[in-house]
């Protein structure tokens, strides 16, 4: 066979230059905003998202991608090219677009096509992508490259403090009661992913603890941190972002860093203030 083609899509909020020198070909799951559909970082960055979300009543809504646009590009891919696909896709507990995946995989060639549930979101699936690209480069076999991803998955973890508990609400992560008992007592939500679910790790009060208990955390659950690559998300606070870096440099001597903004379509979720941290566990 040819070579290997990597998909991903944009629950791995990675930038488009990063994805563009990785050579990961991207698919998208659109969001809705006032009678507006928008696709993340392609025609809203997440700058104007978060603008937006300021705005009078405005609750964006979020959708998987219709089955017809994956099962074209599959078959435009592979008509073009003696290769094979590998799609990382966001996790199948948070959205349809996996199983999608997996039946236009069935309708059109599901020996050249593999379809794999990342159980991750955000930097966390994007951390899954950079290895599998960077295996891919490397001149590996798809099932050493399949082997490199699934092994991430296994490891990766996420903790991420919510910035906005009403989202949340919305979304039904939490009753309205905790939303706003929650606002009101200065109450930070640390949640953590297991099986690509997101569930609730502690309760913190005030975001400076918060960011102290992340590391507390890193420490506790991380594998060879000074060693690794840490992952780090935010909504619309880059500084926030940069200071829980910097945090980290200091406590592990970490140096190497994939730091991006959480686009529309998790940001519809979490809201703005969220801050994520990912690296593998022992």
């Amino acid at each position: 066979m040819g070579k290997i083609i990597l998909y991903a899509d944009n629950g791995c909020d990675l930038d488009k230059d990063v994805l563009e020198i990785l050579g990961v070909k991207m698919f998208y799951m659109p969001t809705m905003i006032k009678g507006h559909t928008y696709i993340d970082r392609v025609d809203i960055e997440p700058r104007e998202f978060y603008r937006l979300l300021e705005e009078p009543g405005v609750t964006p809504t979020t959708s998987q991608m219709n089955i017809a646009l994956i099962q074209n590009e599959f078959e435009a891919v592979l008509k073009e090219n003696d290769s094979e696909i590998i799609y990382i896709a966001f996790s199948g507990e948070l959205s349809g677009t996996y199983q999608t995946a997996c039946i236009a995989r069935d309708m059109v060639d599901p020996e050249r096509i593999t379809v794999i549930d990342s159980r991750s979101a955000s930097v966390g699936q994007g951390l899954t992508v950079i290895r599998a690209a960077q295996a891919i480069a490397a001149g590996k076999s798809k099932q050493e490259v399949i082997a490199e991803i699934e092994n991430n998955i296994s490891r990766i973890q996420h903790i991420f403090i919510v910035g906005n508990l009403e989202m949340l609400k919305r979304g039904g992560r939490i009753n309205p009661a905790a939303a706003a008992l929650g606002d009101f007592l200065n109450i930070k939500l640390i949640l953590h992913f297991v099986d690509g679910r997101i569930l609730p790790l502690e309760k913190v009060h005030g975001l400076k603890k918060a960011k102290k208990r992340l590391l507390d955390i890193i420490e506790n659950r991380g594998d060879d941190i000074k060693n690794q690559t840490i992952g780090i998300s935010y909504s619309k606070d880059i500084e926030g972002a940069l200071e829980i870096k910097q945090m980290i440099e200091e406590r592990f001597g970490s140096k190497d860093f994939v730091i991006s903004e959480i686009g529309a379509l998790i940001g519809s979720h979490v809201g703005a203030g969220t801050y994520s941290v990912f690296f593998l566990s022992k």
